[in-house]
């Protein structure tokens, strides 16, 4: 049941939203979307009627955090429209208290929902945007922009300039110090684990980058499994197995990417979202080159993956 936002005080609201942050990243998404809901109806209730201005900045700020929250959650169930428009939700709250981390996070944000839908060009702005407002920040969104300007920069062939953002990112990662947003942690936290996945994406479309892509697809692979439960994105430990089956297949090694693929189409259907699905159809699309025309374990895999395509989160949400 619903407790009205009234009854709630705004330290019960901050706490809720944190929880909330942190299952975001490894809770399947059917589990998630609920609680969100009412948590963003409590806040944006609570910001509409408290008439205390000393709440004001942190109910904006709990505002911008949900709304960021419910993108993605929306995003994961294949809703693009309304997931951008809970993006650009979150950088307008975000922007009311001038809180440049955040404004940075959203533009990350953006930048994540245009790559997954498959427009490059749009993700690299984004981050090319977020970039420049995280010029000043010391967190970890720092180095999250400029991983993903450099994916989008080398999926559009950009190979020089991919390069430089990458080694700017590995830069930022390196004077990275915490700030608030990595202190709440969850998907608002940009782990060495994510980076190596970004990485392994951006190296992956760049020409003779082929045992780059392999070492940091392994790492994050690597570092995900050595992650306790609640640190353990599926999602981005998903991506990073696509990228290295992507690579595997290009080699021609179909059985290394069946093996590498294996836990990626073992997932139940509530974490099949709409990122996993996209990194999963990049392997299936390598698999249809004509050298794999009479090779029964690329047809086998292609099989697999196209069972696993069928039934998506999205099929579940209402």
């Amino acid at each position: 049941m619903t407790i009205l936002a009234e009854n709630i005080t705004v330290e019960q609201l901050r706490d809720e939203v944190a929880a909330l942050a942190g299952r975001c990243l490894c809770d399947p998404v059917t589990e998630l979307f609920g609680p969100l809901l009412e948590a963003q109806e409590r806040v944006f209730s609570r910001l509409e009627n408290d008439p205390e201005p000393d709440h004001v900045r942190e109910l904006y700020l709990l505002a911008a955090l949900v709304s960021g929250m419910l993108a993605k959650a929306h995003h994961d169930l294949d809703r693009e429209h309304q997931a951008m428009t809970l993006a650009r939700t979150a950088y307008v709250c975000a922007d009311n208290i001038g809180h440049t981390g955040l404004r940075a996070w959203s533009r990350g944000l953006q930048s994540l929902l245009a790559y997954s839908g498959g427009r490059p060009q749009e993700a690299a702005a984004f981050a090319d945007c977020g970039s420049g407002i995280a010029a000043e920040q010391t967190g970890s969104v720092a180095s999250w922009l400029a991983c993903a300007q450099a994916r989008a920069l080398a999926r559009l062939g950009h190979a020089e300039a991919a390069r430089l953002a990458l080694v700017r990112a590995d830069d930022l990662r390196e004077h990275h110090t915490h700030d608030d947003l990595d202190a709440l942690g969850g998907i608002f936290l940009f782990a060495p684990a994510r980076h190596h996945h970004y990485a392994a994406d951006a190296y992956a479309c760049l020409p003779d980058q082929r045992e780059r892509a392999v070492h940091e697809a392994t790492r994050s692979i690597a570092l995900y499994a050595a992650s306790p439960p609640e640190q353990r994105s599926f999602g981005d430990e998903a991506g990073a197995r696509c990228v290295l089956a992507l690579v595997r297949v290009r080699d021609g090694d179909v059985a290394a990417a069946r093996d590498t693929l294996g836990p990626v189409l073992r997932l139940d259907l509530p974490r099949r979202t709409a990122e996993v699905m996209a990194g999963v159809a990049r392997v299936a699309d390598a698999l249809r080159d004509s050298r794999f025309a009479d090779v029964p374990e690329a047809r086998e895999l292609r099989e697999q993956i196209e069972w696993f395509a069928q039934r998506p989160a999205s099929a579940l949400s209402s």
